[in-house]
């Protein structure tokens, strides 16, 4: 489990292709820092596992096609920048919210307004997400939790401050961006625990 606290920034080295599947080398030398053989860390808020700690702060992950088709790791390469995240010990700090690393889905970038003292996003969604969505709940963008500040039929809004601007890839967010999504799992349990009510 992880909390949406991007720890750093880290970028991808490489990119080897497989059969519906993919293995990416990624630069993070702090997440990499006490990291072994089967942990996990969310890279974009995707959920992947360890297979090698390489030198100078590197490790290798594989991902499956499923990850790839449902996420925005299909198109990221060699220089793409990424958000990584440790899972969080048992005795950490919750700083964020629930972030399973499952991603839900994508959302593409609509518009960027910038303002003094933080810069608004908005994200456009398909429907089957929407409903997940709700004004000032907790959403997860590319591994950011974020606070929801505006919802629209197939839109929701996002305000930035510096800090996240500056420590996380959505700083360099604009028009035509697809971002991973992962929407609160709180919600998910909540609609297939009442669906099962009404089939009984």
């Amino acid at each position: 489990m992880f909390t949406g606290i991007v720890e750093e920034r880290g970028s991808i080295v490489a990119r080897e292709d497989l059969t519906d599947a993919a293995r990416f080398t990624v630069r993070g030398p702090l997440v990499t820092s006490d990291a072994g053989h089967g942990d996990s860390i969310s890279v974009n808020g995707v959920c992947l596992t360890v297979v090698d700690i390489l030198a100078g702060g590197e490790f290798t992950v594989d991902v499956m096609g499923e990850t790839l088709r449902r996420s925005s790791l299909e198109a990221v390469g060699p220089g793409s920048p990424v958000n990584l995240e440790r899972a969080m010990p048992a005795n950490g700090r919750f700083g964020g919210h629930i972030v399973q690393g499952h991603v839900d889905g994508v959302g593409t970038v609509e518009s960027v307004n910038t303002g003094e003292n933080w810069t608004v996003v908005r994200i456009a969604i398909t429907g089957s997400l929407a409903r997940y969505i709700v004004e000032k709940g907790s959403i997860t963008v590319d591994g950011v939790s974020l606070t929801v500040s505006a919802v629209g039929p197939d839109w929701f809004e996002i305000s930035l401050i510096p800090t996240t601007l500056t420590l996380t890839t959505l700083g360099a967010a604009a028009p035509g961006v697809v971002v991973n999504l992962e929407v609160d799992v709180i919600a998910k349990y909540v609609e297939r625990l009442a669906s099962i009510g009404v089939e009984r």
